[in-house]
């Protein structure tokens, strides 16, 4: 009886939309039409593109982020796992690192220069993705034929690029923290040796390069900042004078928002707060601009 009025109460009601992740952190967009309410890092069983599959809810998401999700069918979540579908998802585990051996055995069968990088078994075996690395295009339809003939099932080899592969293969990074790119970063930026400038490192490739060879990501996402301190900190560089001083502005530190100047003709150094170098290198006090600024007549005023 309570099952039928509960039933009755989520006619008419939205669906709920999640985002779940899968094995290294694969993601993907999921609908739910039976309202669950789950919860961070429960297990579920969903509907993919092709079969079914296990994964872990990573949070609830809305219709609009949903929608931009351009999925033109909504994939399903089914149920929360059972205890006899977590058992098989650690069965499948196992099954994944007895075909790393298997894969590499045929790659060097064939003579393929290729890197083997990780293997996904799907939840219920109707396909399985080997990763792999390589410099160029690789043939490797021979390789399909070795695996398809083994497993019995689909099976797709998927290339990827470096920091793809240092993504699955997870680590730590110069900072001490687990990477980025393992730990919350969803999509790759190109990046230039100018953010480096801009943030005023040494451009020195091998100290600004992460695991995977590639500069840091952080670079990227820390260029925003360095944009907006552009905006109100002076240019290092920049020449400003005082009276029948003159000075260069040698370096800045953002974080403590001091600006150290250079004294050209002294040459001695001064470290001062960014609100002291504007007080006496700029004029940002509008009774002094009103002063210098050609008055208006009365009859201009008035049109």
């Amino acid at each position: 009886m309570e099952n039928n009025r509960s039933k009755s109460n989520d006619v008419g009601r939205k669906p709920d939309y999640y985002i779940v992740r899968f094995k290294k952190d694969r993601i993907d967009y999921f609908i739910d039409r039976n309202h669950l309410d789950l919860k961070s890092d429960e297990w579920v069983l969903v509907q993919a593109e092709r079969g079914r599959d296990l994964g872990k809810v990573k949070s609830r998401i809305t219709q609009e982020l949903m929608d931009r999700s351009q999925r033109k069918y909504p994939l399903e979540i089914l149920h929360r796992a059972r205890a006899d579908e977590l058992e098989q998802l650690a069965q499948n585990r196992q099954k994944e690192l007895e075909a790393i051996g298997t894969c590499r055995e045929f790659i060097g069968f064939r003579g393929l220069d290729m890197k083997l990088v990780d293997v996904e078994f799907q939840f219920d075996g109707n396909k399985i993705t080997f990763y792999f690395t390589a410099d160029h295009r690789v043939d490797f339809r021979e390789l399909v034929k070795d695996l398809a003939s083994t497993y019995r099932t689909r099976i797709e080899l998927r290339q990827i690029g470096v920091r793809d592969e240092t993504r699955k293969m997870g680590g730590i990074g110069p900072c001490g923290l687990e990477l980025c790119c393992s730990r919350w970063l969803r999509q790759f930026s190109p990046i230039s040796t100018q953010y480096a400038r801009d943030q005023n490192l040494a451009v020195n490739p091998s100290k600004l390069s992460g695991p995977c060879g590639r500069l840091f990501c952080c670079l990227e996402y820390e260029e925003g900042f360095y944009e907006e301190i552009r905006k109100t900190f002076p240019t290092v560089g920049e020449k400003v004078g005082l009276g029948n001083e003159r000075f260069i502005v040698d370096r800045i530190n953002p974080f403590k928002r001091k600006v150290v100047i250079r004294n050209i003709d002294k040459e001695n150094i001064e470290e001062i707060d960014l609100s002291e170098f504007n007080r006496r290198f700029r004029k940002t006090d509008k009774a002094w601009l009103d002063k210098w600024l050609p008055k208006k007549s009365v009859e201009e005023e008035k049109v």
